[in-house]
């Protein structure tokens, strides 16, 4: 479970931000700190374990900026998105500067805040997981997976950007539901032949994760559901 810190004064903002994490898979929040004072705290305290921070900049008292070199100090891995009202070029060049992983502008819809998440997991797992990189390992951590909305060039051939984008926009807005071929096809009207050559190269490109169940008969029956840390990549699809 990755662990994050809300740090924001507005009592009503950071319980929404606690909310959100909470609606995004393998995230948890571990506290919410008002004060520059109480996020030191957490941070000092080696008990407590944060991966991620989010951070606002306007606060009544301090400058959320002001934590960064604090945190940087203190040599603990702890990485931070801001979440911000502050558009100003001064403040998020300096937040840059400081290497935070993403910068949120309020208001915010919840799809961007889930891609802020779902992104620097990425790039966390890649960076955990490998002891050297290629190329194309170190272009996804600095400039993220940013993936071209597909054509139907480059589709296999048979299938086409329109009746993709009809089918993410069903997974899109059923995130948590495991599906079969069958009840895809009837949800979005397509034939079964059909449905299953999307299905299949949409699991070929690790967006849905595939099981397989038997049923009385032990004809096996092929489930599908969204693997959250591809959401991103799904929402461009629906474009």
């Amino acid at each position: 479970m990755i662990n994050v810190l809300v740090v924001d004064d507005d009592a009503m903002v950071a319980e929404l931000n606690r909310c959100y994490i909470g609606q995004v898979p393998g995230f948890a929040c571990c506290g919410t700190a008002s004060t520059l004072q109480q996020a030191k705290e957490f941070i000092l305290n080696t008990q407590q374990s944060i991966d991620l921070i989010l951070l606002d900049v306007y606060m009544q008292q301090d400058n959320g900026l002001d934590l960064l070199p604090e945190l940087r100090s203190s040599g603990r891995p702890i990485d931070v998105i801001v979440i911000s009202s502050a558009a100003d070029a001064a403040t998020i060049k300096k937040s840059l500067n400081y290497g935070v992983v993403d910068y949120l502008i309020k208001p915010f819809h919840f799809s961007r805040f889930e891609e802020a998440l779902t992104g620097w997991q990425q790039k966390k797992k890649l960076m955990d997981t490998h002891q050297y990189y290629e190329q194309s390992d170190v272009d996804q951590l600095i400039h993220g997976n940013h993936h071209p909305v597909v054509d139907d060039k480059k589709l296999p051939k048979g299938l086409t950007q329109q009746t993709l984008r009809t089918l993410c926009q069903w997974i899109d807005a059923h995130p948590e539901s495991e599906f079969s071929t069958d009840e895809l096809a009837q949800a979005v009207n397509i034939s079964r032949v059909s449905c299953r050559k999307y299905l299949i190269w949409l699991a070929d490109s690790h967006i849905l994760f595939t099981s397989i169940h038997y049923g009385v008969t032990g004809r096996p029956v092929y489930r599908y559901r969204l693997q959250a840390e591809h959401s991103a990549l799904l929402k461009q699809y629906c474009q």
